[in-house]
């Protein structure tokens, strides 16, 4: 609150207040004290010894959101190399993490971003209000700068291939 009424005092600029709000709610760009997105992730598969796959959501006013978007790639932890499919769903992004060889991802990234800008984001939305209803389980990832809670929507058999 403070940042923005100081940009609005400085440059009198009320379309940079609304920038910086909009950011802020979206994006949490600002937020030093939130864990990021990426950290979360990598926590949370150690946390689970690197298990074969895993699919959790978390929410958007949990993180610092720095892997905007990305939508596929590969994702390094301990000794085990990650395909993660990522979508923002609010108020959550989803995440999809299955163990794999590093494979070059850049045309199903591209891909993917297409689908979800030729559909407006419509399907990307109506599955985080649907998740809202249809979350059954929380579990708590460790952090340096507090917990975050990641919802699932049932409990995951952790180690199971399937």
């Amino acid at each position: 609150m403070d940042l923005t009424v100081k940009a609005e005092n400085a440059k009198g600029n009320r379309n940079m207040v609304v920038k910086l709000q909009t950011r802020n709610i979206f994006y949490n760009f600002r937020n030093k004290h939130k864990p990021t997105s990426s950290e979360v992730l990598t926590n949370y598969i150690k946390q689970c010894e690197e298990p074969p796959w895993t699919s959790y959501f978390v929410k958007y006013s949990s993180i610092t959101d720095d892997q905007w978007g990305k939508s596929h790639f590969n994702w390094k932890v301990g000794k085990s190399n990650y395909h993660i499919l990522r979508t923002g769903c609010f108020p959550y992004i989803k995440y999809h993490c299955t163990k794999r060889d590093p494979q070059d991802l850049k045309f199903d990234d591209i891909f993917f971003k297409a689908i979800k800008v030729l559909n407006l984001g419509i399907p990307c939305l109506a599955y985080g209000v649907s998740a809202i209803f249809l979350i059954r389980h929380t579990e708590t990832v460790r952090m340096k700068k507090g917990n975050v809670d990641i919802y699932f929507l049932y409990p995951e058999d952790k180690g199971s291939l399937h």
